[in-house]
């Protein structure tokens, strides 16, 4: 995979809130406040509507309110319940050093400090304390890595090649 993704999935309309039009947003990011900043969505695979944002604010630790410009009734904003919203990927935040899209890691061979290779990423699951790498190895068994320096040293994007120092009974 050495295409990367044009868009990235924000979030999901969960419900509306109010008569005004306003639509209440699950977020998809760890960066919560990147929502204030946001000018405009798409939805679904509709690349060519752009939503513009009026106004957004963090209705709780989980969801934030939006107010589109130019929807102004509940009736108005009611269809868009259930649907995907997603951002150019020029539009998305700058990463620190140390951090990946995950839609970047999907796919990256992974393989032990001392080149064993292990498999190749599948899946990201995201937890409290850290993440967990979910890598298919050419068995087809998974194996569960925790998202640790410890564990994971060093993820190479470029080369798409992540390095892990396992503990005993991690590959097992």
């Amino acid at each position: 995979m050495t295409d990367k993704l044009e868009y990235f999935k924000l979030g999901k309309i969960v419900t509306t809130r109010g008569l005004k039009g306003e639509i209440k947003i699950y977020p998809h990011t760890d960066k919560i406040d990147r929502f204030k900043d946001l000018e405009y969505f798409f939805i679904a695979n509709d690349r060519e509507h752009k939503y513009l944002v009026e106004r957004a604010v963090t209705a709780s630790n989980n969801s934030i309110v939006v107010k589109l410009k130019g929807y102004d009734t509940i009736e108005s904003v009611q269809a868009l319940i259930g649907k995907f919203i997603f951002v150019d990927r020029d539009k998305s935040y700058q990463l620190d050093e140390d951090e990946f899209f995950i839609a970047d890691m999907i796919g990256m061979d992974v393989e032990t400090l001392d080149g064993q290779k292990v498999g190749k990423l599948v899946d990201v699951l995201q937890y409290a304390a850290n993440d967990v790498y979910v890598v298919k190895g050419e068995d087809s068994k998974e194996y569960l890595i925790p998202a640790t320096y410890e564990i994971v040293p060093d993820i190479d994007t470029k080369n798409r090649l992540m390095k892990i120092k396992p503990i005993p009974g991690l590959l097992d």
